[in-house]
């Protein structure tokens, strides 16, 4: 007999309480309810702008080949997500911001580069596609807020590409692009917490994306791990068996209703 979703909600609740390193994925499901549009879906970006795509797949080569253009395009282009800046964190940021006040989630994983997990109070986030919000050095990786840097300044002076204050390489928007390996420093340390986490609480991801998509499957071989995936429809992870139970639903209504069940096991 299957569960409903309110005893599914029950259940991830008890295994939130037990004494876990409880580690979060989550993905473009959590941000959309935020009113940011996803890539592939029906209204999705890409969908609606393929010359849009092909450009996202030739942007690491031209940075590349030629930074300063690439800061020049960068610079005159609008941002595809319009200005991230006046989204707001929901209710499922806030809730994984809440776990981990409350000592159970230790990290959140993101594959967003919003900074709407920072920004609803979470502050372990490792940003594995980058954040928008930032630069980072093609060196070294060091990462700079991106106001550190009057970028149309630089611009204005032919000063064009930034440089790290650290050790002189290039500097680039933080954000992964197609063909860009995701940095040494955000790869191993969410290999880490893959290794380390005994309850993995997947959110809004499609699991389609690799690396990221393997994740779960690096985790499933923990022996004694918990894996609890909520999304809007099952997914590979759902299907191949990686997940031990699946919580259909928004991101934004369910984790919200684990959070209050803890609450209560908790009192």
């Amino acid at each position: 007999m299957s569960l409903t979703r309110e005893e599914l909600i029950q259940k991830a609740a008890a295994d939130l309480v037990r004494p876990h390193y409880a580690v979060a994925l989550t993905g473009a499901g959590i941000s959309t309810e935020s009113g940011i549009r996803d890539f592939r879906g029906p209204d999705g970006i890409w969908t609606k702008d393929p010359a849009a795509e092909r450009l996202a797949y030739e942007m690491y080569g031209r940075l590349r080949a030629n930074p300063k253009d690439y800061w020049k395009e960068t610079l005159n282009s609008p941002g595809l997500f319009g200005n991230l800046a006046e989204v707001k964190p929901n209710r499922g940021h806030f809730a994984l911001a809440e776990l981990e006040k409350m000592g159970i989630l230790k990290c959140v994983i993101t594959q967003n580069i919003d900074n709407l997990h920072e920004r609803a109070g979470s502050q372990r986030v490792l940003d594995y596609h980058g954040n928008h919000f930032k630069l980072r050095c093609m060196r070294c990786n060091k990462r700079y807020l991106i106001e550190d840097y009057d970028l149309q300044q630089l611009n204005k002076n032919d000063e064009l590409p930034p440089r790290c204050r650290y050790c002189n390489g290039i500097l680039k928007l933080d954000v992964v692009y197609f063909q860009e390996p995701i940095p040494d420093d955000v790869a191993i340390q969410s290999l880490r917490e893959m290794e380390d986490c005994d309850l993995l609480l997947i959110c809004g991801t499609s699991a389609v994306v690799y690396p990221f998509a393997n994740l779960p499957r690096i985790a499933r071989n923990n022996a004694n791990i918990t894996i609890i995936e909520v999304n809007m429809e099952p997914t590979p992870l759902t299907e191949d068996g990686i997940s031990d139970y699946f919580i259909p639903g928004k991101t934004g209504e369910v984790l919200p209703a684990i959070v209050a069940e803890v609450k209560k096991l908790r009192k």
